[in-house]
């Protein structure tokens, strides 16, 4: 069913610690069932793990790994004369963000043998390194859609 109008874009509060958008955006989704204090305990205990091994501003390093987690370019379907092909799109900055905020918390959920603050470190300080599961991922899409460039001009 077709919308009369765009929705209007919510606007995050800051969280209380960081005093940051994109940290209360990412502990909005790392919620599960509605507990956002156990998410914020998870996430700022994640950050003193991070603090302790890198020596540097917590915060820094994470906006890091989610900058090597954000990807530029995507891959949608799209139904053109009876055959689906895979048309490489640019991604927005907001849905871009929300991918890497996404794919930083499966990478986590992922592993197991260890409590998920110190999951969610490993994983912030792999990607910040350029490694880990959540990078691979944009990685991978990145590959599939320079293989799919061809069908580039089927975009909409």
């Amino acid at each position: 069913m077709a919308r009369r109008r765009r929705p209007e874009k919510r606007i995050h509060k800051p969280d209380p610690r960081y005093n940051n958008i994109t940290v209360s955006r990412f502990v909005n989704r790392l919620m599960s069932h509605g507990k956002k204090t156990t998410a914020e305990r998870v996430f700022y205990s994640a950050m003193a793990i991070i603090q302790d091994e890198s020596n540097r501003e917590p915060i820094e390093v994470f906006e890091q790994a989610l900058g090597m987690t954000v990807p530029m370019v995507e891959v949608k379907s799209r139904r053109v004369g009876g055959a689906t092909y895979p048309i490489p799109t640019e991604v927005r900055a907001d849905r871009g963000m929300a991918l890497g905020i996404k794919w930083l918390i499966l990478a986590a959920r992922s592993k197991t043998g260890s409590p998920m603050h110190q999951r969610l470190a490993r994983e912030i300080l792999d990607a910040s390194k350029g490694q880990g599961a959540a990078v691979k991922r944009r990685e991978d899409l990145h590959k599939m859609a320079e293989s799919n460039r061809a069908f580039a001009h089927y975009r909409w």
